[in-house]
């Protein structure tokens, strides 16, 4: 396997970064490829699983490699921690695609680093196969992520709670590792001349178009640029059900993508309050919270930037405060454009957003499945209540019906579409399918006792998740009343 591999990283920001080498495993073995990916990569769809094993393990480096451990500090349920960094990850440097972007190969799972804060560096299995379905999830669900390259079995036994269990490497694929905790530890350790090349870097990397203006505006349009990438994610998020579940500053990316696939989950019942992290005991990073937190770690990145959003502080304050108070706003305006669209609607009305926050009430209200609720609207346009309505607790919902009702109104009121064109536009953009919690659990079971065979199953369901297939009734169905409460882990 040839990784022509590029260093910009390791050599534009040397004080971000430690050179580092990953361990010595008994036994690589190759458990899962992304030949999908490997194709955009311009890598081979079919390796030699040996030398690929070892490569994407961190056991053996390219040529002229420079595995590193980047250095990155983070605000954590709230906390600031100045010193995080990549504890049991290497970046291995960056890969040049066909079309001459620039991704990260990134392992996750090497060994200890550093900064590693006391933990073992490892990973086991079943919360890296999570990391590799959620990633081509999400990249079928149109919302920008991180992907997975491959899943390395080490030949480790690794204890974790309860267990010892398989140990794993995760190569991960990224538009950029650069994070709100990338400019705060640079803030924090060496102050504005670092954080301006950060900067530099980072808008070269992902708007390489604003190295053209000049320095003052180059800097404000771009943390604009990426306080509209993570209002569009996070919409992209709540649009499909999906509760990050640690929306550190560290996991919140420059370039818009999702990252760090740790206790995440896809919500079934209709929530604003739900958690599925089995350490947020006080909601923090809920589903309903999400918009609040993004905000709430922009405004850390804002911070970072001051001195270089104006030389007058009292000006670069001002400015910043200004833009940080417009998020709920801009975030809101994002995310009913987004909720239009999932109802069928192409045209802006007065009364749009009053129809949109009741939809999502009534769905609280009747604990309503988020993604057949969704999905169900196609059958009503078709003419068909009985199916959305059965979701419901009470199936004649009183609430429910008079919802239908008004929303067919607001529907009279588009330019006229045949109701089976206006249904599958609304299947085009509602998903049929999700990774359900228990199908999840189900497949990370099996797959750690050796049986690879509903990973790969979930695996080909959610990769197609518009499509809705009779062979795959099963996967429609939310998770049996005695499964739960679900709560995730970070897998360390």
């Amino acid at each position: 396997m040839n990784l022509d591999l590029q260093h910009h990283f390791a050599q534009a920001l040397p004080e971000l970064h430690i050179p580092w080498r990953g361990l010595n495993f008994p036994e690589p073995a190759l458990v899962i490829y992304n030949d999908h990916l490997a194709d955009e990569l311009g890598l081979p769809e079919r390796p030699d699983p040996m030398i690929t094993a070892r490569l994407l393990s961190g056991m053996e480096t390219p040529p002229a490699a420079q595995p590193v451990a980047q250095a990155y500090a983070g605000h954590q349920f709230g906390q600031f921690v100045p010193r995080l960094g990549d504890g049991r990850a290497l970046l291995l440097g960056e890969l040049a695609t066909p079309t001459g972007e620039l991704k990260d190969l990134h392992l996750k799972g090497s060994g200890p680093t550093p900064f590693a804060r006391g933990g073992d560096g490892r990973a086991v299995l079943g919360p890296m196969l999570r990391e590799y379905l959620m990633g081509e999830a999400m990249h079928a669900l149109g919302i920008p992520t991180t992907r997975a390259l491959a899943v390395v079995l080490t030949g480790e036994r690794v204890f974790r709670p309860g267990a010892y269990q398989p140990g794993a490497v995760l190569a991960r694929i990224a538009a950029s590792h650069i994070r709100v905790g990338t400019f705060q530890y640079a803030a924090v350790h060496h102050g504005p001349e670092l954080v301006g090349r950060v900067a530099e870097f980072t808008i070269g990397r992902h708007d390489p178009d604003l190295l053209e203006q000049p320095e003052k505006d180059r800097y404000r349009q771009f943390f604009q640029r990426v306080v509209e990438r993570q209002l569009r994610l996070i919409s992209q998020w709540m649009a499909v059900g999906f509760v990050h579940g640690v929306m550190n500053s560290d996991n919140t990316t420059l370039s818009g993508e999702t990252i760090d696939y740790g206790p995440c989950a896809f919500m079934e019942a209709h929530h604003p309050q739900t958690v599925f992290s089995s350490i947020d005991h006080q909601g923090r990073y809920a589903y309903g919270n999400q918009p609040r937190i993004i905000q709430w770690n922009l405004a850390r990145l804002a911070e970072t930037l001051l001195p270089l959003f104006d030389a007058d502080s009292e000006a670069a304050h001002q400015w910043a405060e200004e833009q940080v108070a417009t998020i709920p706003q801009r975030f809101q305006a994002r995310w009913q454009e987004t909720l239009r669209a999932k109802l069928g609607l192409r045209t802006l009305q007065a009364r749009d957003e009053q129809l949109t926050q009741e939809f999502l009430e009534v769905c609280t209200q009747e604990a309503m499945d988020h993604t057949l609720a969704f999905r169900r609207l196609a059958d009503a346009v078709a003419g068909d209540d009985t199916v959305l309505l059965g979701l419901a607790r009470d199936p004649r919902s009183p609430a429910l019906t008079a919802w239908l009702r008004r929303w067919r109104q607001r529907l009279d009121k588009e330019p006229t579409m045949p109701p089976k064109e206006r249904a599958a536009v609304l299947r085009r953009i509602n998903p049929a399918y999700i990774p359900r919690n228990h199908l999840v659990e189900a497949a990370l079971e099996a797959a750690t006792a050796g049986d690879l065979q509903p990973f790969q199953r979930l695996l080909a369901v959610v990769r197609a998740p518009f499509e809705e297939r009779e062979a795959d009734a099963e996967y429609l169905q939310p998770a049996p009343e005695d499964f739960g409460p679900y709560r995730t882990t970070c897998g360390t």
